[in-house]
């Protein structure tokens, strides 16, 4: 098979060149499915991490301790999860990124300093676990992206 044989059919990139009537329903291109698939990747490695830490401060502290970090890892994957709807929507819907998101830890870092149940630094270092999983994910492909240099001829 040669590529003259092979029939192009260009594909709508941009809302402008699509087709009347099929305005809202672009095709999910390869760069969308790369976002969702590091999303899932970030979502998965966020959540084991929050389990192998939650579990090392229960045993090395208390059960306390341990569920203050949980509800703060639980406002970080709600965090991230509200980051990636907001991303998915740019250029689509919106032109910029909301900023609404931060009320989320504002308010959760208000009601520990008011409900001597709650802790905040626990709740703090619990909310930035989808931190630890972004530096993760960037040591990861940096070191991948070497060992791929070192293969090539």
């Amino acid at each position: 098979m040669s590529l003259s044989d092979e029939s192009i059919t260009p594909t709508p990139t941009t809302e402008q060149d699509a087709q009347p009537g099929f305005e809202g329903t672009e095709p999910v291109d390869s760069s969308m499915q790369e976002f969702y698939q590091l999303y899932q990747e970030l979502l998965v490695t966020t959540l084991a991490l929050t389990g192998i830490v939650f579990v090392s401060v229960w045993i090395f502290y208390s059960l306390n301790i341990a569920l203050n970090y949980l509800l703060g890892a639980c406002a970080g994957v709600l965090y991230l999860r509200m980051l990636a709807k907001d991303v998915e929507g740019l250029g689509r819907e919106k032109q910029s990124l909301s900023k609404t998101r931060l009320a989320l830890l504002v308010a959760l870092l208000l009601l520990a300093s008011r409900w001597n149940q709650l802790q905040i630094l626990p709740i703090f270092l619990g909310f930035l676990t989808y931190k630890a999983t972004l530096i993760i994910y960037v040591v990861r492909v940096a070191f991948d992206s070497d060992s791929s240099k070192l293969r090539q001829p």
